[in-house]
């Protein structure tokens, strides 16, 4: 079981509603103190941020989300910045506790500009940063005026803006946008990391996320997911011993190749021995051996076939399973493998006959989404690595967007009992386990050509040196990342053989 800290917990607008009630009712923590504990979280960031003496604006809600800027608002106040407060709705129809901290800005010694929305559009003040405190978790319908006009005005200021909770106009829980949507520099999360900021816009959309940890007892704490981070997932991997003899870690075995998509094995062979490993065996038809050769030397090949093979074929079967009983190993199926009526036939019985453990990419997810009541077999393990698209054929369903993916593919992995690395913007790790994994860092540049085969390749070594599935996902993922940022070339120059 991996040890996850609670900052790397993602909920939803639920599970965050459920922390803050259990902790007020049956905790004995009032709303009240919650409230100025978030707001004093808060107030501290934008401190680090923003130098004394700015004016800021802060656009408040009637309910808590309104109360946290109101909090925010009076602690700025008392060291030398300027305060603008603008009410969207009544005040008189404000939460009992945002209601409370009005009173006590009030109180204050110091003069604070308060403005309803009508009044605040005849204002031509400027301004250095804004707080958006004007709709919380809770939004579920599309945005509506004023709060919609209140959105369009801000975004147009090339000021600083910090969301309090979540961005207004954002879903928390799916990352879509509600109608319009308020673009955050920064995100103060209150309590919890919420799910839409890691899917669909919400990346964009949020920010830089900055969690601002609450009262709220662990046992109250049940996330719908985790975020994967480097520290964590290296705390929990077990030491990797070094090998006496190249084969002491096991093998590789990569079934790949078909003419005209020999470059996906290659770079998914390449891709696993920089990874370290004592063995990387290519299975590959006997008429593409030459081109392996040229390309690959420090890779074992073993063709099958005659020369005149330049694809899978169902007679290969029953060769390429002898080879895969040679030395304890792991396989990776479907980089180039083609689509060829022979091709398909010969993964299915590969899949269905081969009882070890498999990491299932490309063509063989197309040869697996096309294969009518299959059956994975009951000793072994698999990895499937889809893109959106092949997901959508596996699961035989719809896949509208990343919200949708993330239930797919959390749902399946767990009824079918594999792993599913399901790549886009974010990467999501499916277990059988009840709760799955997505990154919280820009994984778009392996959306491009290439970077699919050298992610398959990473996994299957990574399987290999950890035992783990998710923890193969977990450092692929990782070491991609990590290539990817510490190459000198811009993003759109990379090329899939650089972060090998």
């Amino acid at each position: 079981m991996l040890n996850i800290p609670h900052q790397y917990y993602l909920c939803t607008a639920e599970q965050s509603r459920f922390m803050d009630k259990q902790t007020i009712n049956e905790f004995g923590i009032d709303g009240f103190t919650l409230m100025e504990i978030a707001g004093t979280r808060a107030a501290d960031f934008i401190l680090s941020e923003i130098p004394n003496s700015s004016h800021g604006l802060f656009f408040c809600g009637k309910g808590n989300n309104g109360g946290d800027a109101l909090v925010i608002a009076r602690l700025l106040s008392q060291q030398d910045y300027d305060i603008t407060v603008c009410f969207l709705s009544r005040r008189d129809d404000l939460s009992a506790d945002a209601g409370k901290n009005l009173k006590l800005l009030q109180k204050l010694d110091v003069e604070i500009e308060i403005l309803d929305w009508d009044d605040f559009t005849l204002n031509k003040t400027e301004y250095d940063f804004v707080v958006d405190g004007m709709l919380g978790t809770g939004l579920n319908s599309d945005v509506r005026a004023p709060y919609s006009d209140a959105i369009e005005w801000l975004n147009k200021q090339d000021i600083p803006t910090f969301a309090l909770d979540v961005p207004t106009g954002l879903h928390a829980d799916s990352g879509r946008i509600l109608g319009t949507v308020v673009q955050a520099d920064f995100t103060l999360s209150f309590g919890a990391l919420k799910t839409g900021f890691y899917l669909n816009e919400g990346f964009d959309t949020a920010g830089e996320v900055i969690l601002c940890e609450l009262s709220f007892p662990n046992k109250y704490k049940k996330p719908t997911a985790y975020l994967i981070d480097e520290p964590w997932v290296e705390a929990n991997s077990p030491s990797t011993q070094t090998k006496k003899h190249k084969y002491d870690g096991g093998v590789l075995y990569i079934v790949a190749g078909s003419e005209g998509l020999t470059g996906a094995g290659i770079l998914a062979a390449k891709s696993a021995w920089s990874a370290g490993l004592g063995a990387v065996v290519l299975i590959t038809p006997k008429g593409l051996l030459e081109i392996y050769e040229k390309q690959l030397i420090q890779i074992i090949k073993k063709p099958v076939g005659s020369r005149d093979d330049m694809y899978f074929k169902e007679s290969h079967v029953e060769s390429v399973l002898d080879i895969l009983q040679g030395k304890p190993g792991k396989l990776l199926i479907g980089p180039g493998l083609g689509r060829q009526k022979e091709t398909i036939h010969f993964t299915q019985k590969i899949l269905q006959q081969f009882g070890g453990d498999a990491v299932i990419d490309a063509d063989a997810l197309f040869a697996l989404s096309q294969w009518e009541n299959w059956e994975k077999p009951e000793e072994a393990h698999w990895i499937l690595t889809p893109h959106p698209g092949e997901l959508k054929g596996i699961a035989k369903q719809e896949v509208n967007d990343d919200f949708e993916r993330f239930q797919i593919a959390s749902k399946l992995a767990q009824q079918e009992d594999y792993t599913i690395l399901s790549k886009g913007m974010p990467s999501i790790v499916a277990t059988t386990k009840e709760t799955p994994y997505m990154t919280g860092y820009d994984t778009r540049i392996f959306s491009r050509a290439g970077f699919g085969d050298v992610l398959a390749g990473k996994t299957g070594a990574f399987w290999l040196k950890y035992e783990a599935s998710e923890l193969a996902c977990f450092h692929a993922l990782l070491d991609g990342h990590q290539k990817t940022m510490e190459s000198d070339k811009p993003t759109g120059q990379l090329e899939p053989l650089d972060i090998i």
